[in-house]
Formats: C-alpha cells, structure tokens, sequence
C-alpha cells in the first residue's frame, strides 16, 4: 500500500527538509535488505553498537532518496560531516550536501524527515496504517513456539484466506512495525508476532497490532534477565491482549492460568486442557504413534480426533493452540483435521560442510541457548553415528538467559555428557569459569575468547571428527569455520582491484544516463578471480547488484559480510531455504520454478520477496515465452510471497555485427514483453538486457539496468583486447635440471628434446586449471620476461618449462597470464574464450589481492 511522503511526514510528525516528490511502499531499517529503492523509505535507527545514520550515503548512491533521523543526526548533514555522493564518478563527483547548505536551499532530489526518535516514528506509522484495516488480528507471545504457531495457523487457515503474517520471527520492537505495515487491501487476516526483553515493551506492539485474538504460547527462560520472575514476564505479555475478543492458552499450565486470572481480562478465555472436562476446548486423548500423533478433542459438545506427523510435547502444545484458534475462526473440523495431517515442519538452520583432515562442520553459530544447543547435540549425534567419528563440540559463553552461571553451566554439562561428547572446546569467561563442571571422561579445552583460540595449535589437531560449532554471534565463530576449512597451495592468481574498478568506470561512462542502474557478475567465483575481494570492492564503488550463478556463492558472500543486492542467476529448487535466509533474489525462467519458490516462501512465512524474471527472446535456453506472460502475470498477482524486482532477458550476439538484425529484434521482443508486465504491476519493475558487449553496441537498450560481465575483468568481448588486466596467474621454479639431447620429458614420453636442455619444473597442473592442450610446446608461459614453452604433457599438479635460453634459477617466478602475456593468448591457442580459461582456475590456488 502506497502513502505519499507528504502523509508520512504528516503522520509521524516529522519535519520535513527537502522536496523529492515520492511515493513510498517499502521501509528500511537495515541496508541489506534493500530490494526497491525508488519506493524505500530509510530508518536511521540508533542501537548501543551502531547509527543508522552511517548508511545514508551507501543508500543514497544504491537509489534510495527518503530518509528519516533524528534532530541530532541531521546536524551531522547539515554541518557538513555526513557526506552524500553525487551520482557522478571520478574527478567531476561532488557532496550533494556540505556546511554551506543550509535547510533553506534544500535541494529538491531527496528527503529527510526530521523526529525526535526514529524509531518511535517507524511504531506510530506502523501503527497508523494498522488503523485502516478492520480484520480480525492474530497476535502470538510467548518465550517458546510463536514462530511455529504463526506458520502452522498460515498453513492451516491459508486456503480459506489471505493471510499477512510476521516474516520468520519478525517479534521485536524493530520487526513488529515492518510486519504490521504488509496490511494491504487484500488481507482478511494478520498473524503477527510479539516479542519482549524486558518491562514496559509490550505496550508499543499491542498499539501496533491491535490483536483481535491473543495466543500465549508456553512461558521459559529465554531473556529471562531483565524480569524478577516468570510470573512478572508472563504479566507483560498479557498485556498484549488487553483489548482482545479472545485469549487462548494452555488451562493446565498453572503459571500462565494465575497470570491470565490477575490480568482481569475482559476477553473471552479458550483455555484448552487435558484435565478437565468443562474447559471450553477439552483434549480428551493424546496417542503417541511411532511417527505420528492422534489427537481426540472436544469442543461446543461436539468430539472429534485428528492427527499430526509429529510425537515431540513441544508440537503437541503449539498444535492445541493452533486448533483452538482455527475452532474460534470456525474453520470445518473436516477440514481441521485433513490439514492437521499435513502440517509441514519449521526448518532448522544448521550447516553442514567438509572439512580438513576428514572432518564434517556443522555450523550453527547464529544463536546459542539451551534448547537450540539440544536440538544441534542431537543432530551432531545422528551424524556422527552415520559417518562413524568421533564428536567435538565448540562451545561459546550462553548469553541472555537470566539463569546465574553455575546453573546454566551444570545444565550445559549434562547435556554434553548425555549427548557422548567425546571433545569439548570453550570459549568465553563464563564457561572457563565452569570448567570443573563438565565430566573428567571426556577431552576438554578451554579459552577466554575466539581470538586465543585460533591462535592455538588446537583446531589444526581435530581429525576423523563431528565437528558442532555453537555461539552467540558476538564470538564471531565464522572465523573458526574458516580455519577449519582453510585451504593453501604455492601457485596463486594476483588479482588488480585497481585496475578493475578501472574497467568499472570504463562502462560506466559509456552509459547515456547516469541513473541506469549496474548488475556486476560475480558468478563462478568472479570468474575465477575470487568472489569475496571482488563483491566487497564492487560493493565499496557502489554499484547496484552482483549476480553469482548459485545460492551457495550468494550466501558465501553474505557469511563474509557482503550487504549489496545479490541475483541468483541460476537458482536450485534445493536452494531456497539458503535463498531465504541471505536475502539472495533469484532470476524465475519458467512456471514449474516459480510455483515451487511461491510454495518454499509460503511455508517460511516469506512476503514480498523478490524475483528477476527471465524472458526467452531468442537464446532459447532458459525463459518465459511471449505467450506465457498473461499467465504469468495472473500467478504473480494471486499470491504475496513474491514480487517481480525485474525483468530482463540475454542478448545472442550483441558482440556481433553479424547478429544485429537479430538483436535488434530481440530488443524489440523484449520491450513488448516487458511493458506487458510492468502494465499489470504499480511498483517500478527495472528492466535489462544489456551485457557488457551490449552496453558499448547497443546503448538505446540500456534500459534501467544493464549487466557488466568479462569487461568488468578486462577483457573486451568484441575484439579479445585487453582493457585493464586484473588477473595474473603465477607460480615459481621448484628445481631444475639438465637432461640430454633426445631423451624424453614427462609422462607418455610425449617431450621429446632435440638438444641438450634445462628443464624446470613448476607446481602447476590441470588440477589447477592449467589445460593440458597447452602441453607439448604448444604454449608457453614466461620467466624473467621471456618465453618458456611447456615441455611434454602437463601433469595433474605439476608441469615442465624449457628454460635452457633463460637466465633463472630455482625460487624464480614463471608467469602463466598477466600483463605481459595476456590471457587471451592461452584462449586463442586452446580455441576458446578467456571466460573458459579464468573460469578454470581451481579454489585450491591462492588469490592474492591488491590495489595499485
């Protein structure tokens, strides 16, 4: 839903400077999360560890011109110490804002609202547009189970309705406000959730919500440290339902039936129990199968019996909670019970990765309390007994649960003792402390922090084991991931970040209008070059998306701490969850794609996610055809979970003048197609089919976006020249010898010498990309600036030069490609294209970075 930024400022009270015309759809609190930039209005919101205000300048060159902060921040605009690029580059780039500025000649191509607290005004916004909407409201609280009964109430109310609902556990102070503003016209019904850390928070997510129908879910110790007792936690979240129709808890839980007696709610109670029989909603039989479970219930005098595909107790009580609202909302018990049947599980979020020394890593350093450490144990358990190792558990400080240390630690003990660990690592002070706790059967090491742990010679020691890597975020486990999976060789590839934003700004000044927006491929590890460095300085110069080929890439990047807008171009129905997860958009080519990405986002709670659709003009490999976008558009817009960001297709031979007929009726094609869909959508839907070749031939079809491939790694597809080179692959002489006239070099005796020679040998192979075609003197690479053809066929992991004419010794380099010998000199001999060479170059070689 749509608000003109005039009614915004107007409903929160804001002070307005500048006179940017906007109409806006999407808030913004965290940068990365930024899809539609047009219609974005930023939060610069102010925690203990960071200012929002810090992202404006990123935001503002990524496209987004709306912004509010507060009265202090904005002095740092106007006093000149927030600096807020132009849109143009290099030399001519100027501050749009500095201390001659004043308000009064604000210019007119952005906006700040000016309020006391941005986030007060992001929850009276939020709580604005909720007023429009006069639908029943489901809200959910509770330290445990609010996120599944959120989704299994989607899953089981969802055909009957249309449903807006929290994204993943979109609960807090920050979350409740972005959840709220999905309202739309559309909706019938809202299921939010609601969660607090301490008194007094409740209040500003109740005025937001305005639930209708409140569910308190089970009460426990999670952030249990800012509450005197269970009892007063349970109280502040009953304050949620205060204006509520209806309540629905567990009868039997005597903590939360106390609570909701001294809260004097005027709503109607659904207290189910398993006890007794005059409760409203009376559960008369609970059966545990071997995979399932048989529920018999009563209701209005009415008995019925379903069954869900689940025996843990934690399912069983967030499914009762779930029945009782779908009764309130008088959903059919046939229907109650075909659809309990079958409920889908909440995924977890664990990985699982190869290590060193015949080591499995399972990943789970996102959070760390003791019931997802259970979960985690258990699951290292069943892999451990599937793989046959030994099990290893890294263990960071528990933090925020309220429970004093020695309580906590004893639990974490019991539960590492129950679980067989065989070798346990701590990290942190507070499981230092409790070192004696943990039983003498087992190996254990303990370190005051992360850091110290890495540098100890320990995790080089691990072999043959499950590794479960467990902590809070703030222990940065990733980095003890990355030790573990460290990979090192001799040979490297130099990469010249120079001199690639060099060929960056190159394409840059070829576009006709500087507000066309930039797609940098990154696919394929940047095309051999090494994703990580590259996204992070493409995302430093500010450009608009990267592309890699697969969600793995993508969420690699996002583990590093890439934040820019990232394309799936070739998405893997098994990789949605990891799509989800990173904030990775995926390119959708043809409807069997699409309904199984609809469904995937529906079952996680996903809203509003966007896609880069693909239109087939004339490449005939992946695509929607001219008659299928009618259809297409009457999918997209009978569901929620997905929004075209884009729309783009892929030139045949824009490289070509022999294909310009052709591309020019692809343009054409696609200029049909893709204002058919933009008429059926009000949101901008960017639009490209510009490669880098297109970008310099066909500059008309630049369009909004364009995407900029081997150019951007300096290579010129029209004519193989060489722009600005970036990679340099390298090795050195490992030892050389002298071998007679006519005796043979290498395996298959293929080297034949006509002279007495000396031959050297380097530590590079096929293994590492080097292709064996290159062999038998048919290429060379250089030592000491001259050329030394390879001699024989080229080993897996090693080769041999002729240096007999060259000055050189052992330790010397040899230059495979670089900028004396450029990579498209190897592409013409082996009748190919450089892509294919870079592409080539194994993980295994080290990539060396640096700026010139």
């Amino acid at each position: 839903m749509s608000y003109a930024i005039e009614s915004i400022a107007q409903s929160i009270g804001a002070r307005r400077v500048g006179e940017y015309e906007a109409t806006i759809d999407w808030l913004l609190t965290d940068s990365r999360s930024l899809s539609f930039p047009e219609e974005t209005l930023f939060f610069a919101l102010t925690t203990k560890r960071n200012s929002g205000v810090r992202y404006i300048p990123e935001l503002y060159a990524r496209g987004v011109r709306n912004f509010v902060v507060s009265e202090e921040e904005f002095k740092q605009v106007e006093n000149g110490e927030l600096r807020i690029e132009s849109a143009m580059q290099g030399d001519d780039a100027q501050p749009i804002l500095n201390s001659q500025l004043s308000t009064l000649n604000f210019p007119s191509i952005l906006n700040f609202l000016i309020v006391p607290n941005p986030l007060k005004a992001l929850q009276k916004l939020a709580e604005v547009h909720r007023e429009r909407f006069n639908i029943p409201v489901i809200g959910i609280t509770g330290s445990n189970g609010k996120t599944i009964v959120k989704e299994w109430l989607h899953q089981l109310l969802s055909p009957d309705r249309c449903i807006v609902r929290s994204p993943r556990s979109y609960n807090s102070q920050i979350g409740v406000p972005l959840s709220v503003w999905q309202l739309s016209e559309e909706a019938e019904l809202g299921i939010f959730e609601a969660g607090i850390s301490e008194m007094g928070e409740m209040g500003a997510l109740k005025r937001m919500m305005k639930p209708s129908i409140g569910i308190l879910t089970n009460i426990g110790g999670a952030h249990q440290e800012n509450f005197f007792s269970l009892q007063e936690k349970c109280m502040e979240k009953l304050t949620l339902f205060k204006d509520c129709d209806v309540v629905i808890y567990d009868g039997d839980n005597e903590l939360i039936s106390n609570c909701v007696a001294k809260s004097m709610l005027t709503a109607r109670e659904i207290a189910w129990s398993r006890t007794d029989i005059e409760r409203p909603l009376y559960i008369s039989r609970v059966t545990k199968k071997e995979d399932h479970t048989v529920i018999a219930y009563r209701y209005l005098n009415m008995d019925n019996t379903f069954c869900i595909p689940f025996i843990d107790d934690a399912s069983i009580e967030n499914v009762l909670n779930c029945l009782a609202a779908c009764l309130y909302l008088m959903t059919p018990a046939d229907q109650i019970t075909e659809r309990m049947a079958r409920l889908e599980p909440i995924a977890m979020r664990l990985e699982v990765k190869e290590g060193k020394n015949n080591c499995l890593l399972i990943n789970d350093s996102y959070n760390s309390d003791l019931a997802s450490l259970d979960i985690a144990l258990d699951f290292l358990v069943r892999r451990s007994e599937k793989k046959g190792l030994k099990r290893t558990l890294i263990l960071s400080d528990i933090l925020e649960t309220g429970q004093s240390t020695a309580t906590l630690y004893r639990r974490v003990a019991q539960l590492v003792q129950s679980r067989g660990i065989d070798k346990l690592i701590g990290v942190g002070p507070e499981i230092s402390s409790c070192a004696a706790r943990f039983d003498d059967g087992i190996e254990r090491y303990f370190f005051p922090n992360t850091e110290a742990l890495l540098k100890s010679e320990l995790l080089k020691s691990l072999h043959s084991e499950v590794i479960l890597i467990k902590g809070s975020r703030v222990f940065n486990f990733d980095l003890v991931s990355e030790a573990l999976e460290l990979k090192v060789h001799e040979t490297i590839l130099e990469v010249n970040l120079g001199a690639m934003v060099e060929n960056l700004n190159h394409y840059r000044s070829m576009l006709r209008h500087p507000e066309t927006k930039m797609i940098c491929m990154v696919k394929a590890s940047a095309y051999g070059a090494g994703s990580y460095e590259i996204a992070k300085t493409l995302q430093e110069h500010h450009v608009d998306y990267l592309a890699v080929a697969v969600a793995d890439e993508g969420s690699e990047l996002r583990k590093a701490g890439i934040t820019s807008s990232i394309i799936i171009m070739d998405p893997e129905l098994t990789a949605f969850k990891t799509m989800f997860d990173y904030k990775l958009e995926p390119e959708v080519y043809n409807f069997h794609l699409l309904d199984a990405l609809i469904k995937a986002a529906e079952k996680e709670g996903i809203t509003n996610f966007p896609i880069h659709v693909k239109l087939d003009t004339g490449m005939h490999r992946l695509g929607f055809e001219a008659e299928d976008i009618p259809l297409l558009i009457r999918r997209l817009k009978n569901q929620n979970a997905v929004i075209p960001r884009s729309v783009f297709s892929h030139f045949v031979g824009s490289d070509s003048p022999q294909f310009d007929a052709f591309t020019r009726q692809q343009i054409e094609l696609f200029e049909k197609g893709s204002q058919e869909l933009q008429a059926a959508f009000s949101h901008k839907i960017l639009r490209h089919i510009c490669n880098t070749a297109g970008i310099e031939r066909f500059p008309g079809a630049q369009f909004d976006m364009v995407r900029l491939g081997i150019g951007l790694y300096g290579v010129s597809p029209i004519d193989n020249s060489i722009i600005h080179n970036v990679s340099t692959l390298k090795t050195t002489i490992l030892q050389i010898r002298d071998v007679p006239e006519e005796d043979t070099v290498g395996y298959s005796r293929m080297g034949h010498l006509i002279r007495p020679s000396r031959i050297a040998a380097i530590p590079i192979g096929y293994a590492d990309g080097l292709n064996r075609h290159l062999g038998r003197g048919n290429a060379y690479c250089l030592v000491n600036g001259k050329k030394a053809p390879y001699v024989g066929n080229i080993c897996m992991d090693v080769c041999m030069i002729d240096v007999t004419d060259i000055d050189c010794r052992e330790g010397d380099q040899a230059i495979i490609f670089g900028d004396d010998l450029p990579i498209t000199v190897l592409s013409d001999k082996l009748d190919t294209i450089p892509y294919e060479v870079l592409t080539s170059i194994s993980t295994r070689v080290k990539r060396v970075y640096y700026q010139d």
